[in-house]
């Protein structure tokens, strides 16, 4: 679940900066005609999603204290970056880097702008509270993400959404300033600056939803692929286990990195979870299972 909330955390940030940009820019008198401000809700909706797939690596390496290996210091780690080489190689794609992060939760994520360029990383839980086969399930689920292309089409999406948001928060912005000034024309007022804010919290969030969305039916696809990569009773047996450890109240990983895990929380509200519930996901298995047989 790491991979999206960190993603869309950073596209907040950097739509909170386009949003002063534009008002520093607006309360100099630079006010952006219709075709003008799509253009430039284009080139920094866009941008920003791009910055963000830039940057997830970093940070995902940063807010897990993710250790790269390097040179494989024991027989775990030799194992762990040997499966991730043959799955690699499985999935066509280029070797990831691999890392562990400490945690006591068994999970794991893969993010990168690339396909040849990712990382994949499992925590300390995962290694010592799963058996090897089950883990290598995990980590075919996560070339998966990689191989699939998720991130990209994350981007993309993202950025479309990124460009409506900049676009309709202004257009909302200008409408509550004429309303306020009663059509004078007297440049900008601080009803155009809290209402363009406020639209575009709501209109994030909406779009989050949309990205949430997303997330929860390419999950379905990833594990298909640690099927076809580590044999789907190994599938369903990791799964199975992270849900044992979700329902005894294992450490979940930090909000902003939820999304890239490969075990989603249970969120209030099945809008905003970035992964379907764990049970539906073993009965997908089961049912692909059952009819190959």
């Amino acid at each position: 679940m790491t991979r999206v909330l960190l993603f869309i955390a950073t596209n907040m940030a950097v739509l909170v900066l386009v949003g002063i940009v534009s008002s520093l820019l607006q309360s100099q008198g630079i006010v952006f005609p219709q075709m003008q401000l799509m253009l430039f809700a284009g080139i920094f909706g866009m941008g920003g999603s791009f910055v963000s797939l830039a940057l997830s690596k970093w940070m995902a390496k940063r807010s897990m204290g993710a250790q790269v290996i390097e040179e494989p210091q024991n027989e775990v780690e030799r194992w762990l970056v040997e499966t991730v080489r043959h799955q690699a190689q499985a999935a066509e794609i280029g070797m990831p880097e691999v890392a562990i992060f400490p945690s006591n939760s068994p999970n794991a994520f893969a993010t990168g702008a690339r396909k040849d360029k990712a990382l994949v990383a499992v925590s300390t839980g995962l290694l010592a509270g799963m058996q090897r086969e089950e883990v290598e399930a995990v980590l075919g689920h996560e070339i998966s993400h990689v191989a699939n292309g998720d991130m990209v089409t994350l981007t993309l999406i993202q950025g479309v959404l990124n460009t409506f948001v900049i676009f309709f928060s202004r257009i909302v912005g200008g409408m509550v300033d004429n309303f306020l000034s009663r059509g004078e024309s007297r440049g900008y007022g601080i009803g155009y600056f809290v209402a363009t804010m406020f639209a575009q919290v709501v209109l994030g969030a909406l779009a989050s939803i949309v990205v949430f969305w997303f997330s929860r039916r390419r999950e379905f696809r990833a594990d298909a692929g640690g099927a076809r990569l580590a044999g789907t009773p190994a599938m369903v047996d990791a799964l199975k286990r992270l849900l044992a450890h979700q329902q005894a109240g294992a450490e979940p990983l930090p909000k902003e990195m939820a999304a890239l895990g490969v075990s989603g929380g249970t969120g209030v509200s099945r809008l905003f979870m970035t992964h379907p519930p764990l049970e539906e996901r073993i009965a997908a298995l089961e049912r692909r299972e059952h009819a190959s047989t």
